[in-house]
């Protein structure tokens, strides 16, 4: 099992044994007494749970791969009207979180809401309530997570297009492909391990999802998980919960890795890289793509600007009740650092994957990004349950101070608690880059006398740098938007 025992397998095994420090806490509850809140449930609302889960996840699947995979072809094959605006505009999307998306569209389309405010003005009085469509229950869900999560699909298949080569585009030609054949039957086959990767964190971030699910009074297993903590004062199970969605979300990865078989990803190497050209498209073809790309920025991201905006012109006395530049700046300070952390680990944990060809550190580290299907919350409790079992049961036993003060109400807990928590979009995003390398580029560069080491940096700063600036913004992004969830353990 460790014949390939070397500083890499090690960095990478203590890497991914430590993101699953406070997982298996979590899973270690499924084995603890729970209250009679589990036998109400599985009686009631249990089906309910599982159902609406999987109802969600597969229709916000559907739509996010159809809107993240057509907005990356388009800016990444085509020339049209403000396509290279739109190459950054659509990533803004990442910008707004599921909660406040669905505030704004029930906001905008309820009775007497903003669209009835606009007819009037514009029409004047008139019994126009009948008239707006209304976006309540799953289908408000749906369109709530599918607009805020699509830029994971989005940006991690945008920059695996970016990498393909034009030999590519000429094969199809060659074989008489038509434009859509090429899609399905060459670019996106070979772009399949960053897609696979924005999907599974969309399935992670819509079955971790609490606040639109709640807000439109859906029942989930993640809003089964609050309710049993905070309602019911039952931890153990919502642990429990949380280790069901584990085990479903580890259930998806084995499959997909099982579907790839032996099917490799990287470019071939004969012929060298040959840069994409990109068709600039014209007429009718031009004006769809525009309005596409225009159709998805304005409805993911122009639209719940402008609800927010709204509300801060109609209601300016709530931003100046709190201190913004303060809260601001500490957690621009805070995620700046737990970016920086994870990319940074995620790129040796996965050239440690590379260089060992080691299936239990490759099971490890399937393992380990599973975190993400964690409520952040249930999370935090699981991290600080752990430190406190670790300080009472091993630091005083062996005589030594406390170490709680460290871990608990620190920065460094929260960039330890942010590290596990998004530990799978850095992984994931870096992973992808990783598997269009040949690894015969690997053992070229040790004939030319290059060390791992050396290998390690040129991959890191060469081979896929977009790559490590696009993890890092969706890193940054997220534990932006995250970071009241980890009100438990933050300082500020």
């Amino acid at each position: 099992m460790f014949k390939n025992l070397n500083i890499w397998f090690v960095s990478s095994l203590i890497i991914s044994i430590g993101v699953l420090i406070p997982i298996i806490t979590v899973s270690l509850s499924f084995f603890e007494d729970t209250s009679n809140y589990y036998q109400i449930l599985k009686n009631t609302f249990l089906l309910e749970y599982i159902i609406n889960s999987f109802i969600l996840l597969v229709c916000v699947l559907v739509l996010t791969f159809l809107i993240g995979t057509t907005c990356a072809y388009l800016v990444s094959f085509y020339t049209f009207p403000f396509s290279n605006f739109f190459k950054w505009a659509l990533i803004l999307s990442f910008a707004v979180p599921p909660y406040i998306y669905a505030y704004s569209l029930t906001a905008f389309f309820e009775n007497y809401g903003t669209a009835f405010t606009i007819l009037t003005n514009l029409f004047g009085e008139g019994n126009y309530n009948k008239n707006i469509p209304k976006f309540d229950d799953l289908l408000g869900a749906i369109l709530s997570l599918s607009f805020s999560l699509f830029a994971y699909v989005y940006i991690l298949s945008r920059a695996s297009f970016l990498y393909q080569s034009q030999n590519l585009i000429d094969l199809g030609k060659t074989l008489g492909f038509s434009k859509f054949k090429s899609l399905y039957s060459l670019i996106l086959p070979s772009a399949r391990p960053a897609i696979v990767a924005g999907l599974s964190l969309v399935a992670m971030e819509t079955l971790a999802e609490f606040g639109a699910v709640d807000f439109f009074s859906i029942n989930t297993l993640s809003t089964g998980i609050y309710n049993s903590w905070i309602a019911f004062d039952d931890l153990a199970f919502s642990n429990q919960l949380s280790f069901f969605l584990l085990l479903f979300i580890f259930g998806l990865f084995i499959l997909e890795n099982l579907s790839r078989k032996k099917a490799k990803y990287h470019l071939n190497t004969k012929g060298g890289f040959k840069q994409k050209e990109k068709t600039k498209l014209s007429g009718k073809r031009s004006f769809f793509a525009f309005m596409f790309c225009f159709i998805i920025f304005f409805l993911s991201f122009l639209f719940p600007l402008s609800q927010m905006l709204y509300w801060t012109i109609k209601f300016p006395e709530n931003f100046f009740d709190i201190d913004a530049i303060t809260l601001t700046l500490n957690t621009i300070y805070l995620v700046t650092l737990s970016s920086f952390v994870l990319i940074i680990f995620s790129l040796i944990s996965n050239y440690g994957n590379r260089v060992s060809k080691n299936k239990f550190l490759n099971f490890l580290s399937t393992l380990s990004i599973s975190g993400y299907a964690i409520p952040g919350v249930i999370l935090a409790v699981a991290f600080i349950t752990f430190v406190a079992w670790f300080d009472e049961n091993v630091v005083k036993s062996l005589g030594f101070l406390s170490i709680k003060k460290i871990f608990i109400g620190s920065v460094l807990g929260l960039v330890l608690v942010y590290f596990v928590r998004f530990y799978s979009l850095a992984f994931n995003g870096i992973k992808s880059g990783y598997e269009k390398i040949n690894i015969s580029v690997d053992e070229s560069s040790y004939l030319l006398g290059y060390s791992k080491k050396k290998n390690f940096y040129e991959y890191s700063h060469t081979f896929f740098k977009k790559f490590t600036y696009v993890c890092f913004y969706i890193d940054f992004v997220r534990n932006y938007k995250r970071a009241a969830n980890y009100s438990n353990i933050k300082t500020f």
